[in-house]
């Protein structure tokens, strides 16, 4: 699909061109996620839905972007993604920023790269406009555009927002695995930091709705014995997530004593490897 875009955006003689866009008075932002797990910044389109970055904890800084359309597309349709001028700037030149597909019945996707574009042109007090020949309609085309107005305050605070984002995911840390050291309770000093780690991540986040404790132990010493210091160590654990404000209904701890070996017994590294705490978490897909 192919149609000329031109800095008006009046109707023209070929097509009518619908227009979506916040006014001057209408145009807002605003930070709907501010914690160290999710940054997220919306804008209403009156009439059409919202736009709305997303980033989340994580080795990588990701950044999403999805047109979250009131009317989701009814087949699959190409667009294209402008930078151009509000009506107050005349004159100033309009520059493409990327082609796009949107998918039958999903808002619109926009990469990385581009998102981060049309933030930058957001500062710059430019318009991003999305262009599409509306899939009822071949001949009626339509525009979205993200209204610049009362912008720069809420994306200062969206990136202070970035800035203070965990280096870790939910992914990261959702299968970990801690060692003990030799004949006790005492985590070793990695898995010491791994545990802060997934701490801290469930302090931030609400929708951890289940966590599964599994410890074990080597075979050194007797069967009851083993049993006890792992469910020892299995409560041990289950106390930080209590004090990270994991409701005590959704952990559930199982102490299996020298059973599940991931070793065998016979050198003390594969027995350190035995000694070990299993958390697994669980919450609803997205």
């Amino acid at each position: 699909m192919t149609f000329g875009i031109g800095l008006s955006l009046a109707t023209t003689a070929q097509a009518e061109l619908r227009h979506y866009v916040a006014s001057l008075e209408q145009s807002s932002w605003r930070l709907s996620g501010n914690t160290p797990i999710i940054c997220r910044l919306e804008h209403e389109i009156p009439s059409y839905g919202k736009a709305v970055f997303t980033s989340r904890a994580g080795k990588d800084h990701d950044l999403n972007f999805s047109l979250d359309m009131w009317v989701k597309p009814d087949e699959v349709t190409s667009a294209k993604l402008m930078s151009m001028a509000p009506a107050w700037r005349p004159g100033v030149v309009s520059r493409p920023i990327t082609d796009l597909t949107y998918q039958k019945y999903f808002s619109g996707e926009v990469p990385k790269k581009a998102a981060w574009s049309m933030l930058n042109e957001l500062e710059r007090g430019m318009q991003p406009t999305f262009y599409y020949a509306d899939w009822y309609n071949r001949s009626s085309k339509v525009a979205v555009g993200l209204s610049a107005a009362n912008f720069g305050r809420r994306y200062a605070e969206f990136k202070s927002c970035l800035a203070n984002l965990l280096p870790y995911s939910f992914d990261d840390i959702a299968f970990t695995v801690l060692t003990y050291e030799f004949g006790g309770s005492e985590l070793t000093r990695y898995s010491k930091a791994q545990i802060a780690k997934v701490q801290e991540y469930l302090s931030y986040d609400p929708e951890v709705e289940l966590v599964l404790i599994d410890a074990y132990t080597d075979s050194f010493g007797g069967r009851s014995v083993n049993k006890k210091v792992s469910e020892k160590r299995a409560n041990s654990v289950k106390q930080l997530f209590l004090s990270a404000g994991i409701p005590n209904e959704r952990i559930h701890t199982y102490g299996h004593g020298e059973r599940r070996h991931v070793a065998s017994n016979d050198t003390i590294d594969e027995r350190a490897r035995n000694r070990r705490v299993v958390i697994r978490l669980s919450k609803p897909l997205d």
